[in-house]
């Protein structure tokens, strides 16, 4: 069994408890971020499933664009 670090929902404290925080009860989560791969076979998937959900929207410049 692997050991994670998770972050409760509601009252934000840490534990590795996996299901309810034993804090307050409420649902926990994993804080970390994905891993990244500069090689990542996915990425035109995941481009595509914003693009049709109209989460990506490809007239807005992005932050880093500059003129």
């Amino acid at each position: 069994m692997k050991w994670y670090l998770r972050r409760c929902v509601k009252c934000k404290k840490y534990t590795i408890v996996s299901d309810k925080c034993p804090y307050c009860g409420a649902e926990t989560e994993i804080p970390h971020p994905p891993r990244f791969s500069p090689e990542d076979k996915y990425v035109e998937y995941r481009i595509k499933a914003k693009i049709e959900s109209n989460t990506l929207d490809l007239e807005k410049k992005p932050l880093y664009f500059i003129d």
